[in-house]
């Protein structure tokens, strides 16, 4: 654990000073629990800890406490919000009569930083800070909004408008009562059952309960105006809404109790702003660098595979860490449902799919991958794969498209499968199209939650004499060990037959010093720590523009 990501007396004592929300919790607490600690960052040891005691940061006003009592039986999320007593409930209602009346005089906001920067605008207009204002004192007895008192400004503690403040966004362009988990950015999926408590999937804690509930005779009107912010209402009409969320987050909603008896049924997936890196993944064992070098390889030299796992077995989280293999100067097409993918090249073509009430103005995957093919990329990246659109991306990658895509199986058998049956039908002796397959699960080793790359398998083609796709297992993953083995060690087809004839090497092992020193760059930016997914991109592109003697640490 790094001592920086543990405060210091004097840091709590400033976040203390600063929030008072803060100080008030602390002092509730105080009776049942010893100080908490604070800390900048999770320690990833904490995950270990029987009865954690720890308060943590994140954006905004809000904080999260992890605790657990010697009498509960799992451990809390607890969120730690701005809240308002009963005169702030009373001037916060005044505020909003304010901002209606003079909104029409301000410019109009179409986003929601947009309407976020306007709210606070309007808030410094009518809002006089005087800390001595803790009572409620209505602006005017009758006529308390007449033009002639448009003026008027109401009297708040800052305390009181940094309640306001965070009430304003929460309802008005949050997320209402999930706004905490939206500003935590340790959190990957939310899931709510009304007039149950929410529970969320913690990057460091796994699945754990949260203090907030939904109650069921609010959650109907809850869930109706959290998919119209989908842009995907929600009815009895239309049960089910899968859509994404302003901030880029997927929401899943089952509506009525016809279908979910307890109620409405919600889970959001949330993206990371900024993409987890491969050095990243290969620090938390999810790969090796030795997976990692050989498809650094595959995608300098235009190679094709499919990511494939279950749900929420990281697939989306490694296609992006590995995007930036594909050299800086290359022409990316992206086709999604939802926009998920990140990519850091400069000409990035992101195309998604649109819905409409007629069958001529939607736009499905199938449609966005036809269109690749007129419009000359480098590399196509459909989002996912689900049906019949894997017809069109082998019918790209047949006219040498590299393609990435993920794709929900669990053993390259199955992938073979799928895509040689209904409703994708790629003929078997299309099938050595696709270069190798890796399989990424969730796995449970010694009582921990992991993901793992299990193996990555290439495709050597079709056998006509057994009618049958031939493949061999480049790695595997051995569990009792943790450790990724490299089974096809100077005996890779796609590393001697696919890149290293078409490479020009005049010895096919050849390529195998390139794939040493490769993965012998990442070993040591792992090493170094440079983990940030920008810098790491940025070191594999001066890499390629510059060569190995201008990387900014000894390789």
């Amino acid at each position: 654990m790094a001592e920086s990501d543990k405060m210091t007396e004097e840091e709590i004592k400033e976040l203390v000073d600063k929030h008072s929300h803060l100080a008030s919790y602390l002092k509730d607490i105080k009776e049942k629990l010893n100080p908490p600690e604070f800390y900048k960052k999770i320690p990833k040891e904490k995950a270990s800890e029987e009865h954690p005691n720890f308060i943590y940061p994140t954006k905004g006003s809000v904080f999260i406490h992890i605790y657990r009592l010697p009498e509960m039986d799992e451990r809390l999320y607890h969120s730690i919000e701005p809240e308002m007593d009963e005169n702030t409930t009373k001037k916060y209602k005044d505020l909003l009569h304010l901002i209606v009346k003079t909104a029409p005089e301000k410019k109009s906001a179409v986003s929601d930083d947009e309407l976020k920067e306007l709210f606070i605008e309007m808030m410094d207009d009518i809002i006089t800070i005087d800390e001595q204002a803790v009572s409620y004192h209505p602006l005017i007895k009758k006529g308390l909004f007449s033009k002639e008192k448009m003026n008027a400004k109401i009297k708040a503690t800052s305390a009181q408008k940094e309640a306001m403040k965070y009430a304003l966004i929460k309802e008005q362009i949050g997320g209402g009562p999930l706004e905490p988990f939206m500003r935590d950015i340790y959190l990957e999926d939310i899931h709510i059952i009304a007039g149950e408590n929410v529970h969320v999937i913690h990057k460091v804690f796994d699945m754990i309960k949260t203090n907030i509930l939904i109650p069921k005779e609010e959650s109907f009107a809850f869930a109706r105006k959290l998919s119209e912010k989908m842009g995907a209402a929600v009815s009895e009409a239309q049960p089910i809404v899968d859509a994404t969320m302003p901030d880029g987050s997927r929401g899943n909603l089952i509506y009525p109790e016809s279908i979910s008896i307890k109620g409405p049924s919600i889970t959001i997936r949330k993206f990371a702003e900024t993409p987890i890196s491969i050095t990243q993944i290969i620090n938390w064992g999810t790969m090796s660098s030795g997976i990692a070098a050989y498809i650094w390889l595959s995608l300098q030299y235009g190679r094709s595979f499919f990511v494939c796992g279950e749900t929420a077995s990281g697939k989306t989280t490694t296609t992006n860490a590995l995007i930036p293999f594909i050299p800086p100067d290359k022409k990316i097409y992206t086709a999604e449902n939802t926009p998920e993918l990140h990519v850091p090249h400069t000409v990035w073509q992101q195309l998604l799919t649109r819905t409409a009430d007629t069958e001529e103005g939607s736009v499905d995957l199938f449609d966005l991958l036809k269109a690749a093919l007129r419009s000359r990329p480098d590399y196509i990246i459909p989002g996912e794969t689900r049906g019949a659109e894997g017809n069109v991306v082998f019918q790209a990658m047949q006219t040498g498209h590299p393609c990435i895509t993920t794709f929900h199986a669990g053993s390259v058998t199955k992938v073979i499968q799928r895509f040689t049956g209904d409703p994708i039908n790629v003929p078997k002796s299309f099938m050595d199209n696709l270069d190798f397959v890796l399989i990424q699960m969730a796995v449970e080793r010694k009582g921990k939650r992991l993901r793992r790359v299990l193996s990555v398998d290439e495709i050597e083609g079709y056998n006509k004499a057994v009618d049958g796709v031939m493949s061999r297992t480049a790695f595997e993953w051995k569990s009792a060990e943790d450790q990724h083995v490299f089974r096809a060690n100077r005996n890779s087809f796609i590393l001697e037959e696919r890149i290293a004839k078409n490479a020009g090497y005049n010895d096919p092992n050849e390529i195998y010093d390139e794939y040493d020193l490769r993965k012998h760059i990442l070993d040591r930016m792992v090493e170094e720590q440079i983990f940030d997914y920008y810098e790491v991109c940025q070191f594999i592109w001066t890499f390629y523009r510059e060569g190995i003697e201008a990387l900014p640490i000894s390789i």
